[in-house]
């Protein structure tokens, strides 16, 4: 199989948070043996999925120490088909269009496993290492990093270093940002519960919709997209707060900015202190705090500041899910942080509404005088790319790996912004061949 054919064969199997990525995983497992490497399948159950990480190195023996080559095999939801218009209406249908590959998981980062696995295929399996190579492909990275999180907890790599896959444009990232994921639940009041179900009865109705449109984008880069949902609950806040909320609903996910929205309301209704009224106090204060993000600036990331994002909201039988993200520079200390949700949480309970925060992610930064940084700037100096470190707003896999010790750059084909979490995500084939000649440079470097 050539490598365009295992591009397409990857993009089409289903990883998506809600269909687990098992069988992907047992399609990369098999094509890493056929490529000569030894593979570990660590199977989890995670809720109602099986789950698995992919572990390919040269040797059965796991050694006291390696270069980890790690990237994620989970992608997002591909949200509403029709909008993938490149790939005729279907996601995982990939296109190759003026030598550019379109599909769900094309940049973010399917394809930076085959590259990885590539470089490390061309080199002969009884090398005299020196740093041994391991290849991993894990779950769940989209749904708080789970995979990474049991390759740790099981005691399955001894990684001394890292590259850690991820849409980087063909650049070093040296530094990235932490991130909270929080959920609030908005429940329905008795009188609210009764009067939706005897409205569902009805045969006319007085309610009103409206829906409500965007532009999809990550949530780490806020100000690339433009939040439907944030029009649905400005829109919201213009009405008297005497409306009945019947059903809202919006986004795909709480890490990608929602790009529709929809919105049904009742004009007439009587009910004492609505649903509309405790949403609307819980996003002023939402609005306050993005406010306060103006005042902490780290120069090293763009956006400077911290950001924040309502990626989904869904009603439910007895409540209203509002679930987001929040994206922490390494400015941001602790106390700081743990401030602004306590803020968030009494506004949330003085309103009868529950908050949580399901995941939280420390922001990493390495060195630049590290020699994992410094080396992988040498390749890319001599690969005639650029040299210079990024940052980057989002979080991924460095967060967790560093937290143990282990030196960590992020690195990836494909364009960040304006391309992963949207129905326009694509990789140039060119880039592909670049990230595959960096990872076979840095193995020489530091492997051999």
């Amino acid at each position: 199989m050539d490598f365009i054919e295992a591009c397409r064969q990857l993009i089409a199997i289903d990883s998506t948070p809600t269909h687990g990525n098992k069988e992907l995983a047992k399609w990369v497992a098999a094509f890493c043996r056929q490529k000569g490497l030894y593979v570990e399948e660590q199977e989890e159950v995670v809720g109602d999925l099986a789950q698995v990480n992919v572990i390919a190195r040269f040797s059965e023996e796991r050694p006291e120490k390696e270069l980890l080559l790690q990237t994620h095999l989970d992608t997002v939801d591909p949200g509403p088909f029709p909008l993938w218009t490149e790939t005729g209406a279907n996601p995982f249908d990939a296109h190759i269009i003026d030598g550019k590959i379109y599909g769900l998981g094309a940049a973010d980062v399917k394809l930076d496993f085959l590259c990885k696995l590539e470089a490390m295929a061309s080199f002969a399996k009884d090398r005299a290492w020196r740093l041994p190579p391991v290849l991993v492909g894990t779950f769940g990275e989209e749904s708080g990093m789970q995979g990474a999180l049991k390759l740790i907890r099981k005691n399955k790599i001894s990684a001394k270093m890292a590259l850690i896959g991820e849409p980087s444009d063909l650049k070093v990232i040296n530094a990235a940002k932490g991130f909270a994921s929080v959920e609030i639940r908005v429940p329905f009041s008795d009188e609210e519960k009764v009067y939706r179900e005897e409205h569902n009865l009805r045969e006319s109705t007085s309610t009103q919709s409206k829906l409500f449109r965007g532009k999809a984008a990550h949530s780490s880069t806020p100000h690339l997209g433009e939040s439907a949902i944030i029009k649905m609950l400005e829109y919201l806040m213009m009405l008297p707060d005497t409306v009945n909320v019947m059903e809202v609903d919006g986004g795909i996910n709480f890490n990608t900015v929602p790009s529709h929205a929809f919105l049904e309301i009742d004009m007439v209704s009587m009910i004492q202190n609505p649903i509309s009224r405790k949403i609307a106090n819980i996003y002023r204060a939402v609005k306050a705090l993005e406010l306060e993000f103006l005042d902490y600036k780290d120069n090293d990331f763009y956006p400077s500041t911290p950001t924040l994002n309502i990626g989904l909201i869904r009603t439910n039988e007895d409540d209203i899910q509002i679930s987001g993200t929040c994206r922490i520079p390494p400015v941001i200390t602790h106390e700081i942080y743990e401030g602004w949700m306590a803020r968030l949480r009494d506004v949330c309970e003085s309103n009868g509404a529950s908050f949580s925060v399901n995941d939280y992610k420390k922001p990493f930064r390495t060195e630049v005088n590290s020699m994992l940084v410094k080396g992988c700037l040498d390749e890319m100096r001599a690969m005639g790319l650029s040299d210079q470190p990024i940052s980057q707003a989002s979080t991924n896999e460095a967060s967790i790996f560093s937290r143990i010790g282990v030196e960590c750059v992020c690195f990836g084909p494909g364009k960040r912004e304006g391309n992963v979490h949207t129905p326009q995500e694509h990789v140039a084939l060119a880039d592909l061949e670049k990230a595959t000649q960096f990872y076979k440079r840095v193995i020489e470097r530091f492997c051999l």
